[in-house]
């Protein structure tokens, strides 16, 4: 990238720096020039007056699908539908079809990332072959090869023994271990959460005890490896309190919270709605609450979508059969903003368990604004209201249940590396 790209008068977030001022912010080749004054003329100038301009956003919990079901998301139009909600940095999940638990595949990923070169695509390996739950990967090899994290997601790794392995041998190397947290044993055959609206619906349910019986055995294996666990997608009361008396113990545990579980509940499945069936399922108000208290405790560090595309024949077949999972690339900025609306968060910390805080927990160098720094930008209006069209999205996966209803909150321009990749409502590239 070269010139030089001005974004003025917009107000400025950067929670890295503790940043939170009206400024103009200057791109030089496609780095971070300066905040304020800059000797020079722009080459392209952005008025961002009246708008949110932060760092690009991240999103630690994706998937891709490619390689293996290309036809549900790929690399690119996933690529596409992250800067066309202002991420421009994804890290996707290993439950691809070669799953990543080898280093050819990761190598594969990151290069076809690179090729579209709309956002970062960091991979996430597997902790064990196949996802099978039985033998570990060679982690510290899909380490060297991009890989940023591990875990099993969208499968448990069930087996104790399995879970200690993976945790002492994460902990040697400060790896961090991501659990879908479910015990399959409580929630086989479930779809939605396990109460009163399953009961109605007359459709098994996955009880809330399957996550926390899952998580408390994790911790007390992590406290005993002193290793860095994560806990992906977390939905319920119980599993929030876990975390907190962990992290309270000074233990090395995080959680992540995605914005299906702090803004829906089980209720929104009511009429048979495949587009809200998910895994973890939508819990009740209880829960909802208690995931809210732990975004605005810290408790949950972070949020990220957990991003599920599917082709509309794995969902339009009843609501027991359909595929688990909510498109939510295009849609996090505007649903999680009304956690700054009703007074739960503060536009910075918001911003920060977007940016700021899964940069420091993946090791990446992306969620600032610092001078010097790869130009990564998601620039925002935090109070224009649009309905949200299910056959606009970006996105192959069309599995929403936000489809006709009114979001506030709408990204206007992305930049990747100095390159502006999103503007005006259009993918450029």
């Amino acid at each position: 990238m070269s010139g030089k790209l001005l974004i003025k008068n917009g107000h400025i977030i950067d929670p890295a720096n503790g940043l939170d001022e009206v400024a103009n912010l200057w791109i030089v080749e496609g780095k971070v020039a300066a905040i304020g004054a800059y000797d020079g003329e722009a080459d392209e100038v952005i008025d961002a007056d009246g708008k949110i301009v932060c760092p690009g956003l991240i999103d630690m919990h994706v998937h891709l699908r490619e390689p293996g079901q290309e036809w549900k998301e790929d690399i690119e139009s996933g690529s596409r539908a992250a800067v066309a909600g202002g991420v421009t940095s994804i890290c996707c999940m290993p439950n691809t079809g070669p799953h990543i638990d080898h280093a050819g595949i990761a190598l594969q990923i990151i290069a076809r990332a690179r090729q579209v070169g709309l956002c970062n695509v960091h991979p996430i390996g597997a902790v064990t072959k196949n996802l099978e739950g039985k033998e570990l990967t060679e982690m510290r090899e899909l380490s060297r090869c991009g890989c940023v994290a591990f875990s099993d997601d969208g499968l448990p790794i069930w087996h104790a023994g399995v879970m200690r392995k993976a945790l002492e041998y994460a902990s040697s190397f400060g790896f961090m271990v991501i659990q879908h947290a479910e015990e399959k044993q409580l929630t086989a055959g479930g779809a939605i959460n396990e109460g009163w609206v399953s009961t109605q619906l007359g459709v098994s349910g996955m009880p809330a005890e399957g996550e926390d019986s899952m998580i408390a055995r994790d911790i007390m294996l992590a406290r005993r490896a002193d290793a860095r666990y994560h806990v992906a997608h977390i939905s319920t009361q119980g599993g929030v309190a876990l975390v907190r008396k962990a992290r309270a113990e000074g233990l090395k545990v995080s959680t992540e919270a995605a914005p299906h579980h702090f803004a829906l509940t089980e209720e929104e499945v009511l009429g048979y709605n495949v587009d809200a069936k998910v895994s973890p399922p939508l819990r009740t108000e209880a829960d909802r609450l208690a995931v809210i208290e732990g975004l605005r405790d810290g408790t949950i560090e972070v949020i990220a979508t957990d991003h599920a595309p599917h082709h509309e024949d794995d969902k339009r077949c009843g609501l027991s059969c359909a595929a688990f999972g909510i498109v939510g690339l295009e849609t996090m900025l505007p649903v999680s903003l009304e956690l700054v609306r009703s007074g739960v968060l503060t536009m910075p910390d918001l911003i920060a368990k977007m940016t700021a805080n899964p940069a420091r927990l993946l090791g990446l160098e992306s969620g600032t604004l610092s001078v010097g720094a790869e130009a990564d930008v998601t620039i925002f209006d935090a109070d224009t209201t649009w309905v949200l069209d299910r056959e606009k999205m970006v996105s192959k996966g069309k599995n929403t249940p936000w489809h006709g209803k009114e979001m506030t909150g709408l990204v206007t321009h992305t930049v990747k590396a100095g390159r502006i990749v999103f503007a005006e409502g259009e993918v450029r590239g």
